[in-house]
């Protein structure tokens, strides 16, 4: 039976980190929207074009692009055994129209991973991060920062800072989180789906307590 796996969280909760990491033990593909927004921004894709200036101003996409999005993905060949989602859904109606999505296919959301964080250490966290331009290395201020500043240590290319990542976008982006996509977390609290997971553990406790979760409640 395919597994799907939502994992849900304010923007700087370590999504991407555990989605990865669950995505290999599981032997199903992550799906984030976060890349699959820049993918089609990058294109310039209709969709992209589209979301582009939602994105950069730390404002939620419209549902019914994030969710063409998501459906036109969800339907290759390689998410039949199942998917982590990362980021999506994060309206309810987001979520209604996923589970509409894997009902068609005979599947259905199998668990959803909450991962909490304080957004003061959201702020933190994501204030300071940085990515080189070549190659996407990421560095942060605090916790991993370059030998020298503004300078990637592996290939030597300048160090930029995304729009999303300023400390003023990133304080609306955690608002607009808690005013928009705290009814996610009940609607799923209702289903009996929702797993909550301290996310100021250190990574690897935070990775341990999802897959054990993940191994009781979906066994392969």
């Amino acid at each position: 039976m395919a597994r799907f796996v939502v994992l849900f969280g304010p923007p700087g909760a370590g999504k991407g980190t555990q989605a990865r990491r669950a995505s290999e033990a599981m032997g199903v593909p992550h799906l984030s929207s976060g890349d699959l927004f820049r993918h089609h921004v990058g294109t310039a894709s209709e969709l992209g074009k589209l979301a582009k200036n939602y994105l950069d101003k730390g404002m939620l996409v419209p549902d019914d692009v994030t969710i063409e999005m998501i459906a036109d993905r969800l339907a290759q060949p390689e998410f039949r055994p199942g998917a982590v989602l990362d980021g999506f859904p994060r309206t309810v109606a987001q979520a209604r129209a996923l589970d509409e999505l894997l009902t068609r296919r005979g599947a259905s959301v199998g668990m959803v991973a909450d991962i909490r964080v304080r957004p003061e250490t959201l702020v933190r966290r994501l204030s300071g991060r940085w990515t080189c331009q070549a190659q996407g290395h990421i560095y942060h201020d605090l916790s991993h920062p370059p030998a020298q500043p503004g300078v990637c240590d592996i290939d030597g290319s300048p160090l930029t800072q995304r729009e999303d990542d300023r400390p003023e976008t990133v304080e609306k982006r955690i608002q607009v989180y808690l005013d928009q996509t705290a009814p996610v977390e009940q609607y799923y609290r209702e289903l009996g789906l929702l797993y909550e997971i301290d996310g100021e553990q250190p990574t690897d406790e935070v990775s341990a307590s999802l897959l054990q979760e993940i191994d009781r409640r979906l066994p392969a």
